[in-house]
């Protein structure tokens, strides 16, 4: 089994780790009805994806 030969320090575990915080996903604004959604999916507000109706959504 391996073992380290020298410890570790508090510095050199925080450069490793500090590629690793969370981050909150990108927002972009339908053109169509101005509601948040994410980049590149259909708008699951009114169900339209680059102008075209891809999603039938209840109540538009």
């Amino acid at each position: 089994m391996a073992v380290p030969r020298h410890k570790t320090s508090k510095s050199k575990k925080g450069q490793r780790r500090s590629h690793h915080a969370m981050v909150a996903p990108q927002r972009s604004v339908c053109p169509r009805c101005n509601s948040e959604k994410l980049p590149h999916r259909v708008c699951g507000n009114c169900g339209f994806y680059k102008g075209e109706r891809k999603l039938e959504v209840e109540g538009i």
